[in-house]
């Protein structure tokens, strides 16, 4: 049973009456170990696999979590567990209950959302300032999302001044945006949540007991979602010093007044620390305790032995402090995979991978771009996406925004007149359009929202006849759209053809394999590969070009042995969208963002550029939880090292001829003196 392998206070806590437990679980002290102990608990106690809910913030957390129990119970209890992050269960619930979604990334909505804010126009408003971008403003929406259920107009005026005379548009487009969604059955993460929240309201959910891991990271809108479940028994586990995500919406008040929601809150408190060694522990505690206490804890050091003391590295320039770090890295025996470079900003991650690969030592970054994020596996999967739903308007825009000549707001007509020239069917629109004159739609006026006449007259199809082109294609009424030019009606030819050839196949790994080697797909990656061969003279390096190509064809192999596992594209495809983000490559020293390393452990450590203004980064501390928020991300980076720490920063930037003061952490953990430089940057964050 997993409760033998708990230590007192881990038990105590697995073993907490059913009601609403808070478990304060810092850095190494097993929150893991306690969850699934918990978990073991109640199945023992009789509660069903199908009566647990468990909630993490990563599809791999929660598989970890699944695996440990099938180790005690078996592979077929623990399956039987939902188990997963917000979103993939409320994705797995809404399905179940019959909703027609489909799940879109943020960056597929955003191109969605610049089509509709793109029809706006500003300047015949009498304002004083500049309207936010439509890249800002969705941004700034999502955000509004999870962070607050006031309105949404509320919420602007009252964190950006001088927006007023913007606020009917900006309404209007996100009115628009909303409805094309629902028209179209998207979804973002987000929307998941919302109807997630009001779905559980209108039926009754089988669950006895939520648990929740990392309880400090949720947001108003997660906190929404619970609430409306009303679970019978609640188990949060959290660190209320390891709050760090109020940048994406996270409300650390949400752990914070726990006790007070909820009368009968039991609170548990872990305070066995087996990972770091004490000296790493003690500075750790020595700086967070300048936050105010409000689960007071006092973690004990498990591991015997002596201690190196974590080191500061102070360098007169930023680029010696890289050069230095990667000679002491190749000079180390710890290996590679067990060495973490931790930042505040991944601006500071370039020069010291430059410096790093200079000396042949390889590297990774976790947080960055990731293979689902490149452009060349996008466009694979949304042309597949658009085989296996013909309604679906983003992947049709993505695909069509590489075609010359032909925008996002275009993409976006061509594929609303194939909708109606197909009764709702893009693919029929292209095998049997309807007979109509003009499948386009006429855009409406109204100055007040920045609406004005974009007439579309119909252009003539003789246009195009030097191209030869086959007759049947050569009649269809999508060419009379008036924007296309000759590129144009070449890409919207091979397409066809391409569509033509996936109509009859199912397996998903034939349909990648017929997209991969289409005109279509490889007009893309040409471009793409052009695009990351050229120089800033403007001349296209040739041997880059087919060193691009190269990788883009790898990636290609990649998504063929992925697809290879699937016997649907529905469920293919969803599987990439959900999970994506959680796949990295490469192998070597980890370079990580503070964020990116949360809930990672390493026998070295190196956390690097420890000035004012860049740890803390002041200005983004001003944005999101002052600087309590930037000393909770210190804490959890300096919790990362198990054995080793060392803290660096350089005085000097010579690039941009910038001097640079000290962290304020460096004296709050007693590695400088407390002087003049300090009152001065208290002073700084005290205001």
């Amino acid at each position: 049973m997993p409760l033998s392998r708990l230590n007192p206070e881990q038990l105590q806590a697995a073993k907490a009456p059913f009601g609403h437990n808070l478990i304060i679980a810092s850095a190494g002290t097993g929150k893991t170990s306690t969850i699934v102990g918990r978990i073991g608990y109640l199945l023992k106690e009789g509660v069903k696999p199908e009566e647990i809910l468990l909630l993490t913030f990563t599809n791999k957390a929660a598989a970890e979590m699944v695996e440990r129990v099938a180790g005690y119970f078996s592979k077929e209890v623990a399956t039987r567990i939902e188990a997963g992050t917000f979103h993939a269960v409320s994705y797995r619930w809404l399905k179940k209950m019959d909703r027609q979604i489909i799940l879109k990334q943020p960056s597929e909505l955003k191109t969605l959302f610049r089509s509709i804010y793109d029809k706006r126009q500003f300047h015949h408003l009498q304002a004083e300032g500049q309207p936010f971008s439509a890249n800002f403003l969705y941004d700034l929406y999502s955000l509004y999302q999870n962070a607050t259920m006031e309105d949404f107009e509320s919420w602007l005026n009252r964190r950006h001044e001088g927006q007023e005379p913007f606020i009917e548009i900006y309404l209007d487009i996100i009115r628009e945006f909303e409805e094309t969604k629902e028209s179209y059955g998207f979804v973002n993460f987000n929307d998941l949540l919302i109807l997630m929240r009001e779905a559980v309201k209108e039926s009754e959910l089988p669950f006895k007991e939520v648990l929740i891991d990392e309880y400090q990271d949720t947001n108003e809108l997660q906190g929404s979602m619970i609430d409306a479940m009303e679970p019978p028994s609640l188990f949060c586990v959290g660190d209320y010093d390891q709050s760090i995500y109020a940048f994406n919406g996270a409300n650390i008040n949400i752990i914070g007044s726990f006790t007070k929601k909820f009368a009968d809150a039991k609170v548990f408190t872990l305070t066995k620390n087996y990972r770091s060694t004490a000296p790493i522990l003690s500075l750790a505690n020595r700086v967070i305790e300048y936050n105010e206490r409000i689960y007071p804890k006092q973690l004990e050091v498990v591991r015997q032995g002596n201690a190196q003391m974590p080191k500061l590295l102070i360098f007169d320039n930023l680029l010696q402090q890289y050069e230095t770090i990667a000679h002491m890295i190749r000079r180390s025996t710890t290996p590679h995979k067990e060495i973490a470079i931790i930042f505040r900003n991944n601006a500071s991650a370039d020069g010291v991978e430059a410096m790093l690969r200079e000396q042949g030592i390889a590297c990774k970054r976790k947080g960055g771009r990731s293979f689902f994020d490149a452009k060349e596996v996008k466009a694979a999967l949304d042309i597949a996406t658009l085989i296996a739903n013909p309604k679906d308007m983003m992947a049709f825009i993505h695909i069509f925004e590489y075609a010359k000549g032909i925008g996002s707001a275009t993409a976006k007509e061509l594929f609303e007149g194939l909708i109606t020239l197909g009764d709702g069917n893009m693919l029929e629109g292209i095998f049997h359009p309807k007979s109509m004159t003009n499948p386009f739609k006429t855009r409406s006026t109204n100055y007040q929202l920045g609406l004005f006449d974009h007439p579309t007259q119909i252009g003539s199809v003789s246009r195009f006849a030097h191209l030869g082109l086959d007759e049947n294609f050569m009649a269809h009424p999508i060419l009379k759209h008036p924007s296309l030019n000759a590129d144009g009606v070449r890409f919207i030819y091979d397409f066809f053809k391409l569509a033509k050839d996936l109509k009859a196949k199912k397996q998903p790994v034939s349909i990648i394999r017929t997209i991969l080697s289409s005109a279509t797909y490889g007009f893309i990656i040409e471009q793409l590969a052009r695009k990351r061969a050229t120089l800033k003279n403007g001349e296209i390096d040739e041997a880059k070009k087919d060193e691009a190509l190269d990788r883009i064809k790898r990636k290609g192999g990649l998504l063929v042995q992925l697809a290879n596992a699937y016997n649907t594209l529905e469920k293919f495809i969803n599987a990439m969208v959900l999970g994506g983000k959680e796949l990295s490559e490469g192998e070597g020293v980890n370079l990580l963002t503070v964020h990116a390393s949360k809930g990672l452990e390493f026998s070295e450590v190196y956390i690097i550029d420890l000035m004012d203004g860049r740890f803390p980064n002041r200005k983004l501390a001003s944005q999101a939880g002052q600087i309590e928020e930037e000393r909770r991300l210190f804490y959890v980076a300096v919790t990362r090292a198990k054995d080793l720490l060392y803290l660096s920063y350089a005085k000097y930037d010579s690039f941009k001829d910038t001097n640079f003061m000290p962290s304020q952490f460096l004296y709050e953990a007693g590695l400088l003196k407390k002087d003049q430089t300090f009152e001065k940057l208290k002073a700084l964050s005290d205001h």
